[in-house]
């Protein structure tokens, strides 16, 4: 299972893939917040575990998070973990 990363220390995220050629939208709910502590905007996904970046820039987490997601869901498919179906707004401010 993919882990949150580090609050402390944060370090650029990594990935495989890149926007060009791949869908950059996901249709899970996607929260981007301010970390005063990290000094970064970090992007998260609830719906898979795990499933946090950090950035920046808002627009550099969401790009981050974008990607983030997909490769979860290809990780998911290939160790046959479950993965859950999107279900939209999931919290309101």
């Amino acid at each position: 299972m993919i882990l949150p990363q580090p609050r402390k220390g944060l370090k650029p995220p990594t990935h495989k893939g890149e926007l060009t050629n791949r869908k950059s939208m996901t249709k899970y709910e996607i929260i981007i917040y301010w970390s005063k502590e990290d000094d970064v905007f970090i992007a998260e996904i609830p719906e898979l575990k795990g499933c946090m970046v950090h950035g920046d820039t808002q627009e550099e987490a969401l790009k981050e998070v974008n990607i983030m997601a997909e490769e979860w869901l290809e990780l998911a498919k290939e160790e046959g973990w479950p993965v859950p179906e999107p279900k939209g707004r999931l919290m309101y401010a």
